[in-house]
């Protein structure tokens, strides 16, 4: 799997509202009503990781997490990453 260019990258991010790049990630923070509720989003992330084997950088902070994504194999952004995301959704 190879890295996306610049202009791949920019395309891709037009699909994906809320999702921003920074360096060679692309980041969101989910805001949700309390820690359960963030604790289950996280469960739910952590499946579909699990089934693309492809897996994200997880913060938590009480009712918000963020999540990076990037292919280390590739060395930086690539089509895995925003089929993920685009899965996780909004």
């Amino acid at each position: 799997m190879s890295a996306l260019d610049d202009q791949q990258i920019a395309q891709e991010l037009k699909a994906l509202p809320g999702w921003e790049r920074r360096g060679d990630e692309i980041r969101r923070t989910f805001s949700f009503p309390d820690f359960k509720a963030a604790l289950a989003f996280v469960n739910r992330v952590g499946g579909l990781a699990e089934a693309m084997n492809h897996h994200p950088d997880i913060d938590i902070r009480y009712s918000k997490v963020t999540l990076a994504l990037t292919t280390h194999d590739a060395g930086g952004l690539s089509t895995r990453d925003f089929e993920l995301a685009g899965r996780i959704g909004g």
